[in-house]
């Protein structure tokens, strides 16, 4: 069984910030994109950042400069850094990776359970 799974979500002030961890386990031969999405109460999921399996990535512009998504192909990790946190970005945030499981090189949609991120003073 492949399986994605998050952490590092926690309660933090304004300002604060904070390093949120998914990782991929189990039967895997590759990973390709991965990618942070969040959800706020009431409002729809919407993706964060993303990062290929090379180190290319892209942010969405609400987060750009204060977050950063980076990747350890060797854990089958992707991480996501906040800096400089505000209210706004309280939500669930939930990785998604592309995973090519083995041994059939079947390509899998994962999603993580989700950790939550509380922004508040």
């Amino acid at each position: 069984q492949v399986q994605l799974v998050e952490s590092g979500g926690n309660l933090v002030q304004p300002g604060g910030s904070l390093r949120l961890s998914c990782v991929a386990s189990g039967s895997i031969f590759s990973i390709n994109v991965m990618r942070w999405y969040r959800q706020a109460p009431g409002k729809q999921r919407e993706l964060v950042a993303s990062i290929t399996s090379g180190g290319l990535s892209i942010s969405e512009d609400s987060v750009k400069g204060r977050f950063t998504i980076s990747r350890d192909n060797a854990k089958n990790t992707v991480y996501l850094q906040m800096n400089s946190l505000k209210p706004e970005d309280t939500a669930v945030y939930l990785c998604s990776a592309e995973v090519l499981r083995s041994p059939d090189s079947r390509l899998l949609v994962l999603w993580g359970q989700g950790t939550l991120v509380t922004v508040s003073s």
